[in-house]
This record gives structure tokens, sequence and C-alpha cells, in this order.
């Protein structure tokens, strides 16, 4: 008995400051994400953490730490590489300062549909999960974001009516379209939004039809053109040294039920995109389809920046775009 308690006070201890407590039963790892219990996000996340539970038998537990409230977003990437906590999840292109090969998502107009949006995730992987490994963190799992549309408190019918306006950002990809729109960026987090349209920091935002239904947009804004403008992803990660610290059967579930959250969470994106869509109308937004004008203009400005992103990105981007273009 003397020799157990031992040795589980030694495993105690090697994972303190990985947001990880050990006792005789199990393990529980404490999980920041960014957004509400009710975004699918967070659902698909949810259940995630039941199926780990479930294989392991209790063996390891996920305690999901919902909307910022234990790490803000942009804290949770380095929560995880630090060992603050073990696992996390965050918006890909939110790191893209650090690697701009997660931006890739975000590029406007690059890939438009789920299957381009799966295409993409397939080119970037291996660069990413790279990425992360040299940075002391293992990937599970991406889920894409439904395609993002333009929300408004106007009709906007050329790139020319957005002049002006003031606009809701939240990686550097959308603050440099903003500029380029001629609009003015302000970062705003999604538990934000509401706030930031009724004090009048932002006037205008492009997210997907889901973040539009749960800050209930139809109380500050008017129409949502459906420009389809990118399909970004959120990531999954695990610090490594708390991966390796688990048993490999243990692993080996935490695996599976990745798959299965990365597989069920994409299913659950592509029924959002339609359903969430119907909502935003029924509750008084007008749903447009974007004018052959606004769609030049803001293709043209997607085409200049992925110039640009190509040169940041050096020969990573240009591997991932090659590999995309071949799929």
């Amino acid at each position: 008995m003397k020799l157990y308690k031992n040795a589980t006070a030694a495993l105690a201890g090697a994972v303190v400051g990985l947001g990880m407590t050990v006792s005789a039963i199990g393990a529980t790892w404490d999980m920041p994400t960014p957004y509400p219990d009710k975004t699918f996000h967070t659902v698909n996340i949810a259940a995630f953490a039941d199926e780990v539970a479930k294989a392991t038998n209790g063996k390891l537990e996920i305690k999901i730490h919902s909307a910022g409230s234990l790490f803000k977003h942009p804290e949770i990437k380095n929560a995880v590489r630090g060992g603050q906590v073990p696992i996390g999840e965050f918006f890909m292109s939110l790191t893209e300062n650090d690697w701009p090969i997660f931006g890739a998502d975000s590029q406007p107009f690059l890939a438009t549909t789920f299957d381009e949006a799966q295409k993409l995730w397939e080119a970037q992987k291996p660069v990413v999960t790279e990425l992360l490994d040299k940075a002391g963190m293992v990937p599970l799992f991406s889920v894409t974001w439904p395609p993002q549309g333009l929300y408004t408190k106007k009709a906007i019918n050329t790139v020319d009516d957005l002049k002006g306006i003031k606009f809701r950002t939240y990686n550097a990809t959308l603050e440099l379209f903003a500029n380029k729109l001629g609009a003015a960026p302000t970062q705003v987090e999604v538990p934000d939004i509401p706030q930031a349209f009724a004090t009048g920091r932002v006037e205008a935002m492009i997210t997907s039809p889901s973040t539009g239904v749960n800050s209930k947009a139809w109380d500050f804004v008017t129409h949502y053109t459906d420009i389809k403008a990118w399909l970004p992803k959120n990531i999954v990660v695990v610090n490594k040294r708390a991966f390796r610290a688990l048993d490999e059967e243990t692993r080996q579930a935490v695996l599976a039920a990745a798959a299965a959250a990365e597989a069920r969470g994409w299913e659950m994106s592509k029924k959002e995109t339609e359903e969430q869509t119907k909502v935003l109308a029924e509750n008084g937004i007008v749903v447009v389809t974007p004018s052959a004008e606004l769609m030049d203009g803001l293709k043209a400005i997607g085409a200049s920046m992925l110039e640009s992103w190509q040169k940041t990105a050096g020969s990573e981007g240009a591997a991932v775009l090659q590999a995309f273009q071949a799929k």
C-alpha cells in the first residue's frame, strides 16, 4: 500500500502545472474552449469528452471550461503549449502570426465549399502536425465552421457600400480584409458580439450562420449576404507531455474518440449551415444572394491577399497550396 501511494504521488507530481488532477481512480483534464455551450463545436467536444470517459472506464475525464471561462481565446494555445492545461480548442487562424500556414483556411475565397475545405485540411494537416509537434503539442481533431457570410445594417451591393463601416474582426486576415474594403476593423471575440453592436463599436461582421444565431444577430443587423467567403476551422490540441503520460490503451481511446469527433463535427457543420440560415430568416433577417458586382470586388481583394499570404507562408504555404490544387 505504501508503494502504491508513493507511485500515485509521483505521478501527481509529474503532471503538476498541466491542468490535470490525478487520483487513485483516474485523471481529470481541464479543457478551455472559446465558445458557449450551445455552439455546435462545444456540443461536439462535450460528446468527445463523454466518449473518452466511457472508453477509458473513467480513467480519463475531460472537464470542459466553455466560453473563455478558464482562459480567454487568444491565450488557449499558449496555455496548452506551456502546460497550464493539457488540452484546449482554438480557432486555427488566430495563431497565423506565429504560424502563417494556420491561416490558409481563412484566405478569402480560396476554399468556399465543404468539399474544398476538406481537401484544404488534408493538404494542411501534415504541416500543421509538424509545427505543433515542434511546439510540444499534438493535434487531435479539427472541425470547420459553416461558410462565412456578411452581416450588415443595410443592403450591400458593391464593395464601396462597405467603406467606412466599423467592422468586427477575429484574426489578422480578416483585419487586413476589412482594411482593403476601406472599413474600420475592430477585434471582437464571439461572446462580446452583441455588446459591441449595441455600443456602436462595430456595425458589420463576417461570420458563420451559427455565430449569427447564437449571438441573436437579428437584434442588431438587418441583412445577411451569403458570400461564402471561407470556411475557417477550429482545432483541438493536447500537450505532448500530458499525452505521453497516459498509458497506451488510454492514448488510443483518445485518438479514436478524436477521429469520431472530427467526422461528426464536419457533418454537424453542414447541418448547421442550412438550419441556422433558416433561423436567421425566421427572425426577420433578410438573407441575400450577393450581386455579381459585389462578388467580383470581394474576390479581387481575396486574390491580392492570397498572393501576399504566399510570400509570408513561404515554402510551407507553397507546398500546401500545391497539394490543395492537386486534389
